[in-house]
């Protein structure tokens, strides 16, 4: 498996408002992505779920239906061995009902959180034959696919990094909005490695165990920017 083997599929945009951002509205979209694994074809995030009246008033959503995200990549619902979700916000598991018993990944913690009611569309996480695959921490799902919890966005939030044989790449999901903010979280965990003295930024401890993969791309649910690591 190859860097490249990890591709993203768009899955719809919506518009985050005033109330939201601090400022104007927004538009922001929302991606998966998926890893040609030897093992099978995995998938992280399942695009924007159906909504209620007053959630799709408030994000205005445009949805790519999940079949047909697959389909700009070349494949199809039935080719999906595994399925995680970075967290079950209405964003990012919209397409599950669509998955029959393809295992989920998710992390116990959040299926909790989600199935507790006022967290996402409840219709979205238990439909007829979901086969949820519960984790309590980071796990080697598959040789070189590792889940990463990554809370931070939430209590639940988890990342995968795919294990490649020129580099790694981190799928972060909505770990961080923006490549701008994992680069500052970077940044602060390398502080006093790039010779700072305090007062200093902290970063979640995570992030210091996502760059102990050496991943040569980062990647997120709602910035189509790619990290990769500078020179030297």
């Amino acid at each position: 498996m190859r860097i490249d083997d990890v591709r993203r599929i768009t899955l719809g945009t919506f518009v985050r408002p005033p109330e939201e951002t601090g400022a104007g509205p927004r538009i922001e979209a929302v991606y998966g992505y998926l890893v040609h694994h030897e093992h099978g074809l995995v998938l992280l995030d399942t695009g924007i779920g159906e909504g209620d009246e007053e959630t799709d008033a408030w994000y205005r959503p445009q949805r790519v239906a999940l079949p047909h995200a697959l389909s700009t990549a070349g494949v199809d619902l039935a080719d999906l061995a595994l399925v995680a979700n970075c967290h079950l916000h209405f964003d990012h598991c919209g397409g599950n009902p669509l998955l029959g018993h393809t295992p989920i990944l998710a992390q116990g913690a959040e299926l909790a959180t989600a199935r507790a009611g006022d967290y996402t569309i409840d219709r979205l996480i238990d439909h007829p034959g979901s086969n949820y695959q519960e984790l309590g921490g980071e796990t080697e799902v598959l040789p070189g696919l590792h889940v990463i919890p990554t809370p931070g966005h939430v209590d639940g939030h988890q990342s995968l990094v795919v294990e490649c044989e020129d580099g790694s790449v981190v799928l972060a999901g909505q770990s961080h909005d923006t490549a701008s903010a994992w680069t500052a979280d970077v940044l602060a965990a390398q502080a006093r490695a790039l010779g700072h003295s305090e007062p200093l930024p902290t970063a979640p401890a995570w992030v210091e165990r996502l760059l102990a993969f050496d991943p040569r791309r980062v990647v997120f649910a709602h910035d189509a920017a790619v990290w990769e690591p500078p020179p030297g």
